[in-house]
């Protein structure tokens, strides 16, 4: 019996596909970011989310990069244990008008895409790519820390 994409989730089983939504998910957020910097009040979050904002377009660039110079390495072998739903996130921040709502939002971003990136650089049979992975995954852990301590803050 075959199933569909649809009927069985949305599986991230090939690199292309994987690369796809990496460039997906970073782009949703910079879109996040681009609306919480009209919003926020408080300077230091407002700076925190032009980092934020600024590191997304480094990393949506990277991935770029990053599938091209790897089309050749598209490898066949597929790739499992990577579900789109468990990194997706639904925020809507546009009737959200406190600092403290914006700055969760930017932690639940953060956390998604840091899991992600973690999680799919264990998958990845390509070396280069797992590490790029995990180099982001890094960084996302360090502004989530750097989040929860303005989140003291506040």
């Amino acid at each position: 019996m075959c199933h569909s994409q649809e009927e069985m989730g949305m599986a991230l089983t090939t690199f292309g596909a994987i690369m796809g939504f990496a460039v997906e998910m970073i782009g949703r957020s910079m879109d996040i970011y681009r609306t919480a910097v009209g919003k926020v009040k408080d300077p230091v979050l407002k700076e925190n989310v032009q980092v934020l904002l600024e590191e997304g377009k480094k990393n949506s660039s990277l991935m770029e990069q990053t599938r091209r110079e790897n089309v050749t390495e598209m490898i066949l072998e597929p790739i499992a244990g990577l579900q789109q739903e468990d990194y997706e996130i639904d925020l809507k921040i546009s009737g959200a008008s406190e600092d403290s709502d914006l700055l969760k939002a930017a932690l639940a971003l953060e956390e998604k895409e840091r899991r992600f990136f973690h999680d799919s650089s264990e998958k990845v049979p390509l070396p280069e790519v797992s590490r790029i992975f995990r180099k982001i995954a890094r960084k996302k852990e360090k502004y989530i820390d750097h989040l929860k301590s303005l989140r003291l803050n506040m």
